[in-house]
């Protein structure tokens, strides 16, 4: 299982939120490059980085720090956050990043996310916010009006290979993750399931590795010390039961 240590910007600086609430923002850096370094220290192989400002706002806002990011690093790296044009998605593949992660566009305009699969493969991940059963949009302020779960199994039959999906009511709560949550997406054939949302225990990590979840996103948790992260990639690849 890959572990993906998080960075999520606003206003340029490295913060988490409590389960998406733009309201209860908390700065743990002003310069995110710092944040990226200690992730690097600490055997990172790959990085997830969040437009919170560009989620909201349905553009990207961040660009520019991203672009930083990614010159500073070998890492594989996946953006997500306001992308819904080609052209916001080729912007980011010339930095170099490795995986663009598509949210409201991709639950809006289904002819655009099966135009963007079939262009850049696997290059595209659908990122699943998942708030009272619902898929949430536009930086998770509302209801996309589909489960969930079936939104999972329809990127899956457009050819999708790769969903991150999050809990919303665990994200940045410190309580732990959706583990039942994760264990059904598990059983889903065809598609790769990155989890995401309030993973803070070790033993968490493990039940994911054992479900057979292909990656864990990782952020308040770091930040506040609950985890290691060096711990946390050697548990992911069994190199600790």
């Amino acid at each position: 299982m890959v572990i993906f240590p998080a960075i999520d910007l606003m206003d340029g600086e490295a913060v988490r939120l409590f389960k998406g609430d733009f309201a209860q923002k908390e700065v743990f850096s002003k310069d995110p490059s710092w944040v990226l370094e200690a992730f690097k220290k600490s055997g990172a192989e790959a990085l997830h980085i969040v437009d919170l400002d560009g989620a909201k706002s349905g553009s990207p806002r961040n660009f520019e720090v991203i672009k930083k990011l990614v010159s500073s690093s070998s890492l594989f790296t996946e953006v997500g956050g306001g992308i819904r044009s080609e052209e916001q998605i080729e912007s980011y593949l010339s930095l170099g990043v490795g995986r663009v992660v598509i949210g409201t566009k991709a639950v809006k305009d289904e002819k655009f996310l099966k135009s963007a699969i079939k262009k850049y493969r696997e290059k595209i991940a659908v990122g699943v916010d998942s708030k009272d059963g619902f898929a949430a949009v536009e930086g998770w302020q509302k209801s996309g009006g589909i489960k969930a779960f079936e939104l999972v199994e329809r990127c899956r039959d457009l050819g999708c290979e790769n969903v991150v999906f999050t809990d919303i009511s665990t994200d940045g709560a410190m309580a732990g993750t959706n583990l039942d949550a994760f264990l059904r997406l598990s059983q889903i054939d065809g598609i790769k399931i990155t989890a995401s949302g309030g993973i803070t225990r070790e033993e968490e990590i493990a039940a994911l590795r054992d479900m057979g979840i292909w990656g864990a996103i990782i952020g308040k948790a770091l930040y506040k010390g609950a985890l290691d992260l060096t711990r946390a990639i050697r548990i992911a690849q069994g190199e600790i039961i």
